[in-house]
């Protein structure tokens, strides 16, 4: 019999960064490395992704990485793992390869671990193996994984919805789930993004419709933004436009590379010369198909409304759709730019968050495959608290016993011992990593703080020389603000911040000794009092003494 743990390192209480691992008798299994997108307080951060220090400390454990699909919340961890684990083997299928394998020669990273993986078909590591299964998300290759252990399986599923009407690389093998229900199932850790919305996903997960209706119902341009993520979403429109005489106009190298990747592997099927070149922007029938990614989000959107692209202008009577629905972080950029286009005659159509709905398992979908699975025990993941809550709430509801449904947060670690879940309280020492740029070394908390005082009270900068020999002050102080006061309109004021902090200096000077650290210490102590007594705001002030 076998000793388990279960816990996050990512992805607990919140929406992406997802990262568990599961502990086999001291073995390492690790199902997904990803990441989430700093908010705007985050300022300059560009993601988030899980601390992996415990993977550094234990990497002689680890089995492997397994992948269960190419977006960013799955795997966008990656390269900045295998910059300092480059002996970690990697498992995905073939689309979340190929991803990698370009995020890799992006970042310049060479990696020869990655292993391509098949669907249905078992990798044994010693007494435990991994099977890969077929489910149904926005994006092709995407799989569930089993982990099968002498006291049952534990099954992780990722990101799932069951849709029928998806076929080829986006269909789930209903069979499989029910086959690998039947073998005993130990736990089952269940995305938890849509637990409260009621019914299935399907068919609100489908644009076909809605994009149909507008390529009929508008004479004009049609400008898209599309989530080059999001593949069925983008079939789904490419399928509405064949059935009419519109020609389609790629805008960006990276979604151009994209679109004929996914249509020369056929993983979505549209006919290539129905693809125009820039020479059809300004086509009154054109669909013009313009990448909206979620770093920079509606950023190439943002570019032409503003007139700074050199290709293409809005006219009167273009429309621009948002293909996916604006999520709650990006809902003031979005009406600020629907509100520009409006400026400049032409429409925006956007789609219902409520009504239209991204693929994910809402609560029928959830039920399904707890009751394909039937799971002893129920994880649920991958979701804000709230969600996990109703997640459990689903598990009580299909009968699975409330002390069998594990509702933890990152670090926090679920044990079983001999198949049954203990009592043992273990913590897992988690944080987050800040990555600005290409580094994976973390920002921190510090940088932040400092970068939000900067943004919102400025920076002022004293600066002074001295005689190397006699300590007398050659020049200045010199007062140099940014962001905090216009100096040409407060001519007194910057004034009274010089004979403030020339009196410091000065009495900090004795006997050919200056006192470096108390100048700082004292400048920064009585000049910030002055500073807020007369503006009420706290800039960052940083002394700068030289000697010549």
């Amino acid at each position: 019999m076998s000793k388990i743990k279960i816990f996050s390192l990512g992805g607990l209480n919140e929406d992406g960064k997802n990262m568990y691992i599961v502990d086999v008798d001291n073995d390492l299994f690790i199902f997904d490395a990803g990441l989430k997108y700093a908010n705007d307080k985050m300022l300059g951060i560009d993601y988030i992704i899980p601390d992996f220090s415990f993977l550094k400390e234990n990497q002689k454990r680890i089995k492997g990485l397994f992948i269960t699909h190419g977006h960013k919340k799955a795997m966008g961890a990656v390269c900045d793992i295998v910059r300092e684990l480059k002996d970690i083997n990697i498992y995905s299928c073939k689309f979340t390869c190929d991803i990698l394998r370009s995020d890799f020669l992006d970042a310049g990273i060479e990696f020869n671990n990655l292993h391509e993986i098949v669907p249905h078909k078992k990798l044994n590591f010693g007494k435990n193996s991994v099977f890969p299964v077929s489910l149904t998300h926005s994006i092709p290759d995407n799989v569930g994984y089993v982990l099968n252990t002498e006291d049952g399986a534990i099954v992780y599923t990722g990101h799932f919805v069951f849709d029928s009407s998806m076929q080829g690389a986006y269909e789930t093998d209903i069979g499989k789930l029910a086959y690998i229900g039947k073998q005993k199932v130990l736990c089952l850790l269940s995305e938890s993004v849509y637990a409260d919305r009621v019914g299935y996903t399907s068919p609100n997960n489908r644009i076909a419709q809605t994009a149909s209706d507008i390529l009929m119902h508008n004479e004009g341009r049609i400008i898209i933004t599309v989530f080059s993520a999001h593949i069925s979403r983008i079939q789904e429109l490419l399928t509405e436009i064949m059935a009419t005489q519109r020609r389609v106009v790629i805008m960006g190298k990276k979604l151009q590379e994209l679109i004929n990747y996914v249509i020369d592997n056929n993983y979505v099927k549209f006919d290539k010369d129905r693809i125009g070149s820039l020479n059809n922007v300004e086509d009154r029938d054109s669909v013009i198909l313009v990448s909206n990614e979620n770093e920079k989000p509606f950023s190439n959107l943002e570019r032409i409304v503003n007139g700074y692209d050199k290709y293409i202008k809005i006219r009167p009577n273009d429309v621009v759709f948002y293909l996916d629905p604006v999520s709650t972080n990006n809902e003031k950029i979005a009406v600020k730019l629907s509100d520009e286009v409006a400026k400049l005659g032409a429409k925006t159509i956007s789609l219902s968050s409520k009504k239209h709905l991204l693929n994910h398992a809402s609560v029928e979908d959830l039920m399904l495959m707890i009751n394909l699975m039937k799971p002893k025990y129920y994880f649920p993941v991958n979701g804000e608290y709230r969600h996990q809550v109703a997640n459990a709430d689903i598990a009580y509801s299909m009968g699975i016993k409330k002390e069998n449904v594990i509702l933890k947060q990152n670090g926090s670690v679920a044990t079983f011992v001999n198949g049954v879940l203990s009592n043992d309280v273990e913590n897992i020492k988690i944080d987050t990593l800040l990555i600005d740029g290409n580094t994976t070394k973390d920002i921190g908390e510090l940088v932040l703080k400092d970068r939000e005082l900067l943004s919102e009270n400025g920076i002022v900068i004293v600066a002074c020389t001295l005689n190397k020999k006699t300590k007398e002050i050659l020049s200045g102080p010199e007062i140099i603000t940014r962001g905090f006061i216009y100096v040409k309109e407060n001519a007194e004021f910057i004034e009274e911040i010089k004979n403030i902090s020339l009196g410091i200096i000065n009495s900090n000077i004795s006997n050919n000794y200056v006192d470096f650290n108390k100048i700082k210490t004292e400048i920064r102590d009585d000049l910030g009092k002055f500073l807020y007594s007369e503006t009420e705001c706290k800039p960052m002030i940083i002394t700068i003494i030289n000697e010549i």
